[in-house]
């Protein structure tokens, strides 16, 4: 397994060096940086089960999947950075939920919802921005399940259902 851990944790540092704009790897730490949204998450490499690099079937481009004995994966991606499964443990069943998601949709769904929410004040909310919100709540739970710190996002987040809460009183 130590073969299959170093083979790895190259193909991680080669990977991260050939997409800087998407993911900065720091090896003495076993630290993922996701460039999109200035988060890092640690790689428990004594828990890594296999890795894989497949090819984008629509694009072409190389991505890394790491899978963890405990059944969790991510998938190193360009663009996006870190990917992996939303969790609906908080948001139940959501429409249209893609089954990889990435910190970097999040950021671009918050923007969407800030949009219905701050440049329409006076409209309530459409179904869509409600729905919006609860990708996003899964997207957040799937970051925490594979280890990023996400309390900051959440806060935003909060605001946000917040605001939708008041216009609907």
């Amino acid at each position: 397994m130590v073969v299959v851990i170093n083979q790895a944790r190259l193909a991680v540092a080669r990977w991260c060096l050939g997409h800087k704009n998407a993911l900065l790897y720091d090896d003495d730490r076993a630290t993922l940086f996701d460039v999109a949204s200035g988060k890092s998450v640690k790689v428990s490499w004594r828990d890594l089960a296999a890795f894989e690099e497949k090819i984008h079937p629509e694009t072409s481009e190389s991505y890394l999947v790491l899978l963890f004995e405990d059944g969790t994966q991510i998938a190193l991606v360009d663009p996006g950075g870190v990917a992996f499964a939303p969790a609906t443990v908080h948001s139940g069943p959501v429409v249209n939920l893609p089954p990889v998601v990435c910190l970097r949709d999040f950021l671009t769904l918050k923007q969407r919802v800030d949009h219905y929410l701050y440049e329409h004040p006076d409209e309530p909310p459409a179904r869509e921005c409600l729905d919006l919100i609860l990708i996003c709540i899964a997207t957040l739970d799937g970051a925490r399940a594979v280890g990023f710190e996400v309390g900051d996002l959440e806060g935003e987040l909060e605001t946000a259902l917040n605001e939708v809460e008041r216009r609907a009183s």
